[in-house]
């Protein structure tokens, strides 16, 4: 407590600068003296107000499954922590360190998709609408709430369950990247990671506290878990995947996360068995020769007298494991998680039927005008 106390003393000058500086820029932007550039085409954002780990990746691959096959989709990303800079179009010689970790897992996963990365959306989307090699006519925005140079048909704001933004802080004392007051922009809210099981009360208790507009649709989605792929299975190996629901305390699970707030997916495996242990690093955690080091140890001290002992990780982790040089016994040992998105309560029909309907009557041509 005493610590906590002194922290936001110390901290409390810095927040009220970085408040100051998000309120101007917002005003700047809100008199129009900052523009923003609308395009003739669907765009759809999704961000959030808080620091990363609400699941905006698997939301945007929500959107991909629901349109890829009814319009000419593409993806634009930052890119964060890339090591290239400008406009760049993911292709098969593409690397996370080139394109960044989650745009590369987008891009493994939904091989057919153009993924571009360009911090400077405008310029992005311009990029992607005159190529001459692809031909798109709808664009989902990456992590795009507080990018306000472009101005998106359809925001969608996600926030965790567990972090709400009307409870949080701006920061450094909070995760904050904005007041949670700037909701306000936002056509949908989707609460994150909620509990499976959650009652009818306690999903009205959090609509009441988020306040929202008439105008703004909520709606709540978790994740679910896929089954466990060999992520260095070759073509004429026979390594299976592992069931997700096969799991049992007779496995013994090493899960290595380099991702914001890991405590869903550990939760979930806790359920399935008790031999769990995790080796935790921070979000977009580069992977480095010691880290793999200690990976291995630990994995060879678990691995004595198990049943079964597998490493498991996330697709946005395995990106970064790519480009590494991994001994043999993390290899044959190392499964992918996949996540993916579930509405509750029924809700996804209605959350398409918006997604599509804005599609529909914001693009000419679509297939979805035509029908």
């Amino acid at each position: 407590m005493h610590y906590s106390w002194i922290r936001s003393i110390v901290l409390w000058p810095f927040t009220i600068l970085y408040r100051t500086g998000v309120w101007i820029r917002n005003v700047l932007f809100d008199l129009e003296f900052l523009k923003s550039k609308s395009f003739d085409m669907p765009i759809i954002s999704v961000g959030n107000l808080a620091v990363g780990g609400t699941g905006k990746t698997p939301h945007i691959e929500y959107l991909i499954r629901l349109l890829q096959n009814t319009t000419s989709l593409a993806v634009l990303s930052r890119g964060y922590k890339r090591k290239t800079s400008g406009f760049l179009l993911a292709d098969g010689k593409s690397t996370s360190k080139q394109i960044g970790d989650e745009p590369y897992q987008i891009h493994l996963n939904f091989p057919n998709i153009p993924i571009a990365v360009d911090a400077d959306r405008v310029h992005g989307v311009e990029c992607l609408s005159k190529s001459d090699d692809i031909k798109i006519d709808t664009v989902l925005l990456d992590d795009a709430y507080q990018h306000r140079r472009i101005r998106p048909g359809l925001n969608i704001l996600l926030t965790d369950y567990n972090h709400l933004f009307v409870f949080d802080r701006l920061l450094p004392l909070g995760r904050l990247r904005e007041p949670s007051g700037r909701k306000d922009r936002a056509d949908i809210v989707i609460v994150t990671k909620t509990p499976d099981g959650v009652s009818p009360m306690d999903l009205r208790v959090i609509s009441s506290q988020l306040e929202l507009h008439p105008f703004q649709k909520l709606f709540f989605s978790t994740f679910v878990y896929g089954d466990l792929i060999p992520f260095f299975k070759q073509d004429d190996e026979e390594i299976n995947n592992i069931p997700f629901s096969s799991l049992t305390d007779d496995d013994t699970i090493l899960l290595v996360s380099g991702i914001a707030n890991p405590d869903m997916l550990i939760d979930a495996l806790k359920r399935k068995s008790k031999q769990l242990t995790y080796l935790s690093y921070d979000d977009h955690h580069q992977f480095t020769s010691g880290d793999i080091n200690q990976i291995k140890k630990k994995y060879q001290t678990l691995a004595e007298g198990a049943t079964r002992c597998i490493i498991v990780t996330t697709q946005k982790d395995a990106a970064r494991f790519s480009a590494m040089t991994l001994p043999d016994e993390i290899k044959i040992s190392l499964y992918v998680l996949p996540i993916e998105v579930k509405f509750l309560n029924d809700n996804h029909e209605l959350f398409n039927q918006t997604i599509i309907n804005y599609v529909r009557t914001n693009k000419r041509n679509s297939i979805f005008s035509k029908k």
